[in-house]
């Protein structure tokens, strides 16, 4: 029997979900986030809820460190990213992050005996990069990750890798003379659905546009094809999994396309696979150079960011707990004069000066803007570019137009590792690798 797929699966998938849970026990707590009597509902089992509940427990913070003394710079060598901090603060921030990323192996993780301050060991350049690129999301993609921000704990967990990454999928063994397609085997990835395994290369990585109702006439110019929409569904599918979540959290039963009729989450996760892209492209990525073969997939390339690296089930990661505020050196890159010059410049006593941090020993790629960003700062994204089902979770502050002018097109960086030809997502229309020669 051929699988359900596209649209249908998406809607099938919210009726079975409010099915099953109904025959539950005990019985299932039913949560209204959207328009009544359109299925706008988030069911959860209370067994497995608590169990997510128990998993996403943040760590106690470490107590503040008392103010003023030297700056990290000044005592230590080759501090780059934190060296604006006071000796205890910068300690502080290491003990934490030792305790977040590297429990079991310390200090000697990313350190040698030679010298705190030597680089030759891989994990401590990337640790510098992460802690930018932790700075950098709680800067600038607020509107994504809004005031509750990340710090390293939010992926790592406890863990030197995260849990849950992703790397390109080659697909099964395929018979000879038989072409991949890159779809129709029942993969994890797309909830064991007849979807395309591999969605994070072409939307995570690649730039590709996301699209399920086309705009144009037949047949001159449309793009939009049930093929496309199953790539769509495919990263809609991973979404919903990852943050536990029906596609109703996003979008109205009625109109999946509609954005004025959206669910407010659908915002943020226009933001959200934009950022995660930026990410992706401009700080993991650019480390391949450097990363043991051992902490890479089987195509050869690096571990990278998806939606279950930080959500990890829950709809907010560790359903919304903010730790950020505890370790606000991670909050933005530091200007000169630390967190009393963030401080002051906060309360308008001085206007922080806006520095950038000392290069890098790795050099990244030009970074693509911070996010494409809509007209105006509070409308919903442009129709032309959104996805068919997401979740995460912020509201525009008033409805969207039907359909918005689609922002400019961003110039990405070039990566450098390539993804195989399989997963080179459309232009149009899809382009496959020939079938290999018999022997």
């Amino acid at each position: 029997m051929k699988m359900l797929n596209g649209k249908a699966l998406a809607l099938a998938g919210v009726g079975i979900a409010t099915l099953l849970a109904g025959c539950e026990a005990p019985p299932p707590e039913v949560v209204q986030n959207g328009y009544r009597g359109l299925a706008m509902q988030t069911n959860y089992n209370t067994d497995r809820l608590q169990a997510s509940l128990d998993a996403n427990v943040p760590p106690e913070p470490i107590p503040a460190a008392a103010p003023g003394g030297p700056k990290a710079k000044d005592l230590y060598k080759n501090v780059q990213v934190l060296g604006e901090l006071t000796v205890a603060e910068f300690n502080r921030i290491m003990v934490a992050m030792t305790n977040w990323v590297a429990p079991e192996q310390g200090c000697y993780y990313c350190h040698v005996n030679e010298g705190f301050e030597y680089d030759g060991i891989y994990t401590k350049v990337v640790a510098r990069r992460m802690i930018q690129m932790t700075q950098t999301t709680n800067a600038n993609w607020q509107d994504h990750v809004a005031d509750t921000g990340v710090t390293c704990y939010t992926c790592h967990r406890g863990q030197p890798v995260p849990e849950y990454v992703w790397t390109s999928d080659p697909g099964p063994g395929q018979p000879s003379m038989i072409a991949p397609t890159g779809q129709n085997v029942a993969s994890k990835s797309v909830a064991y659905a007849s979807l395309p395994y591999d969605p994070f290369t072409p939307y995570l990585l690649q730039d590709n546009d996301i699209r399920v109702i086309g705009q144009t006439v037949l047949p001159q110019g449309n793009r939009s094809s049930i093929k496309q929409a199953e790539w769509t569904y495919g990263l809609m599918m991973h979404m919903s999994s990852s943050l536990g979540v029906n596609c109703t959290y996003c979008h109205n039963s009625r109109s999946f396309y509609s954005w004025d009729q959206s669910a407010p989450p659908r915002t943020a996760a226009w933001y959200a696979i934009r950022h995660v892209r930026e990410m992706n492209n401009d700080y993991v990525v650019p480390l391949s150079e450097i990363i043991p073969a051992s902490r890479k997939g089987p195509l050869g390339d690096v571990y990278k960011i998806y939606c279950t690296t930080c959500h990890q089930g829950a709809y907010k990661p560790l359903y919304g707990a903010k730790m950020l505020k505890d370790y606000p050196s991670l909050a933005q890159p530091l200007p000169e004069g630390g967190l009393e010059a963030v401080k002051a410049a906060k309360e308008g006593v001085v206007e922080a000066p806006s520095t950038q941090a000392k290069a890098e020993p790795m050099e990244a790629p030009a970074p693509a803007p911070a996010k494409a960003q809509p007209a105006q700062e509070a409308a919903a994204p442009p129709a032309e570019s959104a996805p068919e089902a997401e979740p995460a979770a912020a509201a525009p502050a008033q409805p969207a137009p039907a359909e918005p002018a689609a922002p400019a097109a961003s110039s990405g960086p070039q990566l450098r590792y390539p993804p195989p030809s399989m997963m080179q997502y459309p232009p149009a229309p899809l382009q496959y690798p020939p079938a290999p020669a018999p022997r």
